[in-house]
Parts: structure tokens; sequence; C-alpha cells
């Protein structure tokens, strides 16, 4: 596990701690979005097994901590420092809503408790891994809702930020609801379905398209999709309705897509091939999908590549880690920021979700009524907690939980507090003391 994945900020602070006589600080940190964006209602997480697996896993070896060491910004600091790195292994908890769960700004889906180095180090890593995987899920929440009962595939490595980016975007759309992908790596890691033929270059590479589906046919079998709009699309469509079974269908990827599906629907049909699908690619998003699933297209199948890998309309979750709670030899102090539009809530916190609404409260809160405690153990004393979810299990619970939310939630639309967010009383009454005590220190 690559340690260095991270700001060089993490390591200044973490020898500043030791420096400062801070490494027995026992922390609490928490992530969350401090609000949503104008195009999204809700936020998926994903991405948990993976920060799971980096903070039982985090080790420094000798030629990173050799490589800092030759730092500028690391030539004063204490040899417990670089010692602490070479004996580094978590040994904190981690609270965190299971993966697959739809959350809100302003409440808590991940909380970090650990000295404070331990918990410090954790949070680059944590938010780039959580954020991205978020983000694309949340995106492929979006798109499949908007799909209805046809299948969206995960089309978009291509487009991806970096290969490994393309890999992550595969796994996030299926909790997200996608039936597969097309990213072979993502199949073979993650066991997620994976979905494609061949290219236009197949189809131009032969001297006909009837020579190129004809050899498409002889390696694929019932898996054959032939791309049929190479050239004119309804004759690409009469040619692959010509040859014999069987195919799995045809793939459209230009032109004005509804009436091409309409009208090949119809060739295929005719031809006898009333079983064959049709799958759309071609710059699509949840806005076009659902355009042409309200007209009523004969499509069965959507490739969404861009727009999904890349969440092209909310390419950030614009989360962040904050610290809460401090043990200071024994002694607990809340801590909080009041600046303007950066505002946090002391101390660590349970979210209560209800039907009609979330709660934030203290940790040792209960619920008023009827409600889902969402922050559950996943890491406790530096070990998993229990074994995770499998993938499958994370998807399904992602489909029932979003079944769960108000349809207005579900919609592509923005809603301005679309699933109300509420703060306890208790709650309130904490940030209310350590305001005035903050006031009061300051006199």
């Amino acid at each position: 596990m690559n340690a260095l994945h991270t700001d060089l900020y993490q390591l200044t602070m973490a020898a500043g701690y030791y420096q400062a006589g801070k490494t027995q600080d026992r922390a609490t940190f928490e992530m969350f979005v401090r609000r949503m964006p104008y195009n999204r209602n809700f936020f998926l997480v994903a991405g948990l097994a993976q920060a799971v697996d980096y903070v039982l896993n985090l080790r420094f070896d000798k030629a990173q901590i050799d490589y800092l060491r030759s730092l500028r910004q690391f030539q004063n600091a204490p040899t417990a420092f670089f010692e602490g790195l070479e004996n580094f292994r978590f040994t904190g908890d981690i609270f965190a809503v299971r993966e697959g769960t739809p959350i809100f700004a302003g409440e808590p889906f991940l909380t970090a408790r650990a000295p404070l180095v331990e918990a410090q180090l954790l949070e680059t890593y944590l938010l780039s891994m959580i954020g991205f995987q978020t983000s694309i899920a949340t995106k492929a929440a979006r798109i499949s809702e908007a799909a209805g009962k046809a299948g969206v595939v995960e089309f978009g490595s291509r487009r991806a930020h970096s290969p490994d980016a393309g890999v992550l975007a595969g796994r996030a759309a299926f909790i997200g609801g996608c039936v597969g992908t097309s990213n072979v790596e993502t199949g073979f890691r993650y066991g997620v379905p994976v979905f494609g033929t061949a290219a236009h270059s197949w189809v131009m590479s032969f001297q006909s398209e009837t020579t190129a589906f004809e050899q498409l046919q002889q390696l694929l079998s019932d898996a054959t999709v032939y791309l049929i709009d190479s050239y004119d699309t309804l004759e690409g469509a009469r040619i692959a309705a010509g040859l014999a079974k069987p195919m799995w269908g045809v793939r459209l990827d230009s032109g004005n897509l509804l009436e091409l599906a309409r009208k090949v629907r119809v060739i295929l049909d005719q031809a006898g091939f009333t079983d064959a699908k049709i799958m759309a690619t071609g710059d699509l998003n949840e806005y076009r999908i659902i355009e042409m699933v309200a007209a009523g297209a004969p499509i069965d199948l959507y490739g969404v590549g861009t727009d999904l890998a890349t969440s092209v309309d909310c390419p950030s979750l614009g989360a962040v880690y904050k610290l809460v709670e401090l043990d200071e030899n024994g002694v607990k102090r809340f801590t909080a920021k009041f600046s303007l539009d950066k505002r946090t809530m002391p101390g660590a916190k349970q979210v209560f979700r209800y039907a009609t609404h979330d709660e934030v409260a203290c940790e040792w809160e209960c619920a008023s009524g009827d409600a889902e405690a969402l922050l559950r153990p996943v890491i406790l004393n530096g070990a998993l907690a229990e074994p995770l979810p499998t993938l499958t299990e994370v998807r399904d619970h992602a489909a029932s939980a979003l079944k769960k939310l108000p349809r207005v939630c579900r919609s592509l639309y923005g809603h301005e507090d679309a699933f109300k967010v509420k703060y306890s009383t208790k709650l309130l009454d904490v940030e209310k003391q350590l305001r005035n005590s903050i006031a009061g220190a300051g006199k």
C-alpha cells in the first residue's frame, strides 16, 4: 500500500504532532459533504471497501522514509517521527454508513477515531477514494433511474481520468445500478459483468459489412452484438437480420437514436428476431435517456461512457474530513469551525434515518422513534469488525435504500431540501456551549 499517496501537509502535521508531544492525543475526524450541488438530491456512498483496505494495510517502507528524510520540510523533524513511520499501524476505529447508502449534506458518513497522527494521515486517501466512487455511483443511480426497465452499461474507461479511475468507475457504476461495464479489469477484480463486442474498426477492416458480421458471429455466437451504423444504419440492420441465428442484438451509436431504434425494431421483428435486443450508445446521459424512455424508444440497453465515468455535470463530491473532538490525557475537548460557509458541528455524532428526514445527533443519543442508526462499526482497535459485504450485496442494498427515499429525491432535477437533515437539540446545545467557551476564552 503506497503510503505516499497523500498530501505533504498530512506528513508535516504528523511530524509536528511528534514535536509538540501530541502523539498520545486521541482524535475524532468526520467525513461529510457541506452542501448539495444544485443538480444532486442525494449522494450514494461508494468506495468504502477500498478505503478499509488502505487503512488496514497502510505501511511506510524504508525507501519512502528515506525520501521523506531528504525533503527540506523534514530536516528538523524529531527522530521519533521517522521511528513512528517505520512502525506505523492503524490501531483506531472506523465507523461508516454501509456502502451503497444514500446520504445528504451536513451528515457524517465516516468517522475515524484514533491517535491523532494515525487519524490525520488517512485524510487524503479517504477523501479521494470515497469521493470519486461516490460521485460515479450517484451518477449511475441517476442514469439507471432514468432508464427505467432498460439496463445501463458503464462504457467510460477510455474517457476516465486514468486507467485506475476507469476500473473503479466500473465498480462504482455497478453499485449505482448499472448491469455491467466494458472494463475487463473491473470484471476480473470485482466480478462485475462485462459487455462489449466490436468497434467500427472491425467493420471497416473487412471488404463488406456482411463479411464483418459473419466473422463476428462465428466468434461470439449468441453473444453477438452487431454495430450497424458504420455506413447506413437501416441497411446494417437488414444485413444483420438476414443472417441466421444466433445473435444477442444490434447496437446504434449515432444519428437520431429514437427514430432509428423504432425502424430497426420493425426490421428485426419482421425477420423473426423478436427476441433480439437493441443497444444504444453515443454521448448519452440521464437527460437524453429519460426523453427517449418517455417517447417509448424500443431500446433494451444503454451504454453510457464519458458522462458516467467522469460524472461530468458534478465531477467533485466536495467532501471534507474535519476534526470534531480531541481527547487530551483523558480530557475531552470538542472542536468546530465557525467561519462563514465552512461551519462544522462539534463532537462525534450518529445519524438517524427516519421515513421523512435524517437527524444528526450526538453519538450518545438514542433515536426518538422508529429510526435506523446509519453509522456502524467497520474497524475496531485496528481490526475489521466484521466481514465486508460482497459487491452484489452492496448493489442490492443501494437499490433497496434508494427505493425508500421519497420520489422527489430520485428526480433528475434539483429540489432544495428534497430530504430534510435536522440537527438534534442536544447537538445544537453542544455547539452553543462551545461557541460561548471560545468567545469567553478570547476576552
